[in-house]
């Protein structure tokens, strides 16, 4: 099957999307990727740029910056390992507005005190920044820890969501 991209703008820059069309005609997401994001994908030979294949996923990423969106309903592409699957499910289902800690999220995967560590480089591994909300965690202390698109980024999509942190 084809690699599908398009490029759209959004608030917080220029967005890469890639993905496989699937057969019921929509697009499965692969990747969401912002300029100068640390492990951001690149174009390559042989994929095709397809907007239109897009067109769901940026109404819906034009919806959540204008603030009419709170969850997104895209199909996504399968990919990581199983513990990258399950922290990314956990991302999943972290409320709109809310945040959470590292913490939080390695009781929520079954994981010890001992794998926060794994849980943020699971997180920082995740392809679908915005999208699946990896900007909601935040570090027990409160403060803004690691964005792969820079913190003044996180801050942004916090910010959007009402949930900026004292």
């Amino acid at each position: 099957m084809d690699v599908l991209y398009a490029y759209v703008d959004g608030a917080l820059g220029r967005m890469l999307l890639v993905g496989r069309g699937l057969d019921d005609g929509r697009t499965a997401l692969a990747s969401l990727s912002l300029p100068e994001q640390k492990g951001a994908v690149a174009v390559r030979d042989g994929w095709r740029l397809a907007p239109e294949a897009f067109a769901e996923i940026a109404g819906q990423l034009g919806e959540y910056f204008a603030g009419r969106r709170e969850r997104f309903d895209v199909p996504f592409e399968e990919s990581g390992t199983e513990f990258q699957r399950r922290v990314w499910k956990a991302l999943e289902e972290i409320p709109f507005g809310t945040t959470v800690t590292y913490g939080d999220i390695a009781r929520q995967v079954g994981s010890s005190g001992a794998a926060v560590r794994a849980v943020g480089t699971a997180i920082g591994r995740n392809p679908l920044l915005v999208v699946r909300p990896c900007h909601r965690v935040i570090g027990a202390d409160g403060a803004l820890r690691g964005y792969a698109a820079g913190l003044e980024r996180k801050e942004r999509l916090l910010g959007l969501e009402g949930a900026l942190v004292g």
